[in-house]
């Protein structure tokens, strides 16, 4: 028997499963490990924690599929996209690493435009404007706010390639990854050296880029005898977490998009073509499908803007034997569409698709006594997935064709938010049998490089398939199109409110 893992460095927690050739999942575990937020709006993460969770992981799944050291063939390596991981020359980590999510680059951000020659040429070198949450303005950062901690620096890593340093030694990292650094040319698909210069960054810095089928290594001799693995188990490139997602759900071929909820929310559609938006309201980087791009919007705070209202607002709510999800889920799904005028900015972490706003604010718009618990609720799950239509709404204008709309992550397993999804975008929406979403992709990348299947799309085909599909409720869909622009003037008019708040 051909084995292959999947391994997924996420936020919350690392996720390792194993499949078989065919694609089904013999085995899987999870650990989970804590942020750290030193200062408003910042948002941190030890390596090290990452690094434990993968060993624990991989060990249980190897002991609860029985595996045989010689049957597992690959490894395949997905996380969280843009973290920085700053390595000094002996390749001991620098500082704990700054997250997706942090905020802290806002200079940093406007520093690399400068020197860009403008936003406009910066999109040109690297298809996408600098946002606080990319790598590129946290290595400013380090340099202009940690000058000690920067002279010490060698190694700049991504999350699951500090992963990948500590399986194989290779500092290597995959190209759909290396897109949300902001220092990749992502038409040519290797690092941009002209942006490099204008930065005053040595390209040392970085990893060697691959595509992400491609054996990037081998597991050294001590990481093999720790996890009960093979020397001959191969690495292969993987892919950031939302390339990873998409292709564990099958977002492949043209005309596929996924919509996956999960700490964010992410919409994303496959480009055969390399295609940008000239505003920079969405991301361009390099698909995990080789040769290919996507496109890709980002809402920082989706499900977690429901963790929110759940764990601090409701915490007491529920009774000993209640799941609060479960109870806040039932009371919304009493409350009509469009909760009788209440809207909610899910704002919570700031927001980057389409505002590109650190400074953004959650709130809560329109409540009048009438409201009830269950509005709040749904009011959440519905402005969520608004600012997930904002990212639609600008793929559809730039021509981009979505004929099949996938659910993933968290949002998909609730029946009531698939309802909304379906009825704010005005299209069906599917489920797939996959529901892992990046450990499953990076673990078919793996069967890929391992030559199980001659390239991703044959491996998607063989395994993936949709299994439910929820019908747009058209009298729902007109309520959230009579909703949605006023959704889309409530950020332009609290702008400079949120501005004013973030400097008391």
């Amino acid at each position: 028997m051909s084995v292959y893992l999947g391994i997924d460095i996420g936020t919350s927690g690392t996720k390792t499963l194993a499949i078989d050739e065919r694609g089904k999942i013999l085995a899987e575990a999870a650990q989970a490990y804590p942020c750290y937020y030193p200062q408003p709006l910042w948002s941190e993460q030890d390596p090290d924690d990452w690094w434990q969770a993968t060993v624990a992981t991989v060990q249980a799944v190897v002991k609860k599929a029985k595996l045989k050291a010689a049957e597992v063939k690959g490894i395949g390596l997905s996380g969280q996209m843009h973290g920085s991981v700053f390595l000094d020359k002996s390749g001991r980590v620098i500082r704990r690493a700054l997250l997706w999510n942090d905020q802290r680059t806002g200079a940093e951000c406007d520093e690399i435009e400068r020197r860009a020659g403008g936003r406009k040429k910066l999109i040109q070198l690297v298809a996408n404007p600098a946002l606080t949450g990319f790598t590129a303005p946290k290595i400013l950062w380090l340099r202009n706010k940690e000058p000690k901690n920067f002279a010490k620096l060698a190694k700049v890593l991504l999350p699951k390639d500090d992963i990948r340093r500590r399986l194989t030694g290779e500092y290597a990292t995959d190209v759909s990854d290396a897109s949300g650094m902001l220092l990749l040319d992502v038409a040519q698909r290797n690092w941009s050296k002209k942006l490099l210069q204008k930065l005053e960054l040595d390209e040392s810095l970085l990893a060697t880029c691959y595509e992400s089928e491609q054996v990037t290594g081998k597991l050294t001799p001590e990481v093999a005898k720790l996890l009960g693995l093979s020397t001959d188990c191969v690495v292969v490139g993987g892919a950031g977490d939302c390339a990873a997602g998409a292709i564990g759900t099958g977002i492949v071929t043209r005309g596929k998009l996924s919509t996956s909820i999960g700490t964010s929310g992410v919409m994303f559609v496959h480009s055969d073509e390399m295609q940008f938006d000239p505003q920079g309201r969405l991301h361009t980087f390099c698909h995990a499908v080789h040769g290919k791009w996507h496109m890709m919007g980002v809402s920082l705070s989706a499900g977690g803007s429901f963790q929110w209202f759940a764990e601090q607002v409701c915490k007491d709510v529920a009774g000993k034997d209640q799941d609060i999800y479960t109870l806040l889920t039932a009371e919304a799904e009493k409350v009509a569409a469009g909760s009788n005028g209440l809207f909610f900015l899910p704002y919570l972490a700031g927001e980057r698709t389409p505002h590109a706003d650190p400074l953004a604010r959650g709130c809560f718009i329109g409540l009048t006594l009438a409201h009830t618990r269950g509005h709040l609720a749904r009011g959440v799950l519905e402005g969520v997935t608004y600012s997930l239509r904002d990212s639609l709404e600008i793929i559809r204008a730039l021509g981009v064709p979505v004929n099949e709309i996938r659910a993933s992550g968290g949002g998909s397993k609730s029946p009531l938010w698939r309802q909304i999804q379906a009825d704010v975008f005005g299209q069906d929406v599917v489920t797939i049998n996959a529901e892992q979403g990046p450990g499953y992709g990076v673990a078919l990348l793996a069967a890929v490089g391992c030559g199980a299947y001659k390239n991703i799309e044959e491996a998607c085909a063989a395994t993936i398939r949709v299994v439910s599909r929820t019908r747009c409720n058209k009298n729902a869909a007109k309520i959230y199109d009579r909703g949605f622009p006023i959704y889309q003037g409530l950020y332009p008019s609290l702008k400079a409110d949120f501005k004013a708040i973030a400097g008391l």
